[in-house]
Formats: C-alpha cells, sequence, structure tokens
C-alpha cells in the first residue's frame, strides 16, 4: 500500500511516494491501493491544482483510506475540505490539516523496518 505527497515543491516525508503534479497522483489512485494521501492546492502557475485532483478522486471514485490537506492556501483547502466532506465514502477518514508529526515519524520508522 502507498502513501501519497503531492506537492510541487515542498520534499516528500519519508515512507510517502511523490507526485508532483495532479495527473501523477490521479495515476497513482487510479493504479493503487493508496493509504494516506497528502494534498497541496497550488501546484505551479497555470497548472491543474489540488482541487482537480479532488474532482477527479469524487468522478472516478479514487478514495485513499485517509486524505489529509497539508496546502498553504487557506482558501484552496477550505474548497477542497468542503467539496471532499459532501463527497467521501463512510469509510474514507479524511482530515483538515496536515500529517500529525508522529504519524510521519510512525511512517518513515516502519519504512526503514
Amino acid at each position: 500500500m502507498l502513501h501519497v505527497y503531492l506537492d510541487d515543491y515542498r520534499r516528500c516525508p519519508d515512507g510517502f511516494v511523490l507526485a508532483r503534479n495532479a495527473q501523477e497522483c490521479l495515476i497513482m489512485l487510479e493504479e493503487c491501493e493508496v493509504g494516506i494521501l497528502s494534498l497541496d492546492y497550488d501546484l505551479g502557475i497555470g497548472e491543474p491544482t489540488g482541487m482537480d485532483v479532488v474532482r477527479g478522486m469524487i468522478a472516478g471514485q479514487l478514495f485513499p483510506r485517509e486524505i489529509f490537506l497539508h496546502t498553504s492556501s487557506m482558501r484552496g483547502k477550505r474548497e477542497m475540505y468542503e467539496l471532499l466532506y459532501q463527497s467521501v465514502p463512510e469509510h474514507v477518514k479524511l482530515h483538515n490539516g496536515p500529517v500529525p508529526q508522529e504519524l510521519l515519524e510512525r511512517i518513515a520508522k516502519e519504512e526503514r523496518a
């Protein structure tokens, strides 16, 4: 099972697979079982955003087990959260913020083991 980190700029946390753009992220969601998905909103000027990933997830029913929003865009975070809140299946855990440090550390430790 993969943990996917969507971001065009930040360093990918240990134990996660990096998706640098919306298309890469959606391909991973289509082709792999994703445990945790952490979404950024802004992915570069003129590029599809995290909201485009959210729309693609909903349209294709491509949901991971958990979704976190690590974006620094407050507007983007709110928009993604509101749409996801209305749309995620019951079994998906939705968080209105980034992956907690303790969970990041646990995932990194599991990868090294």
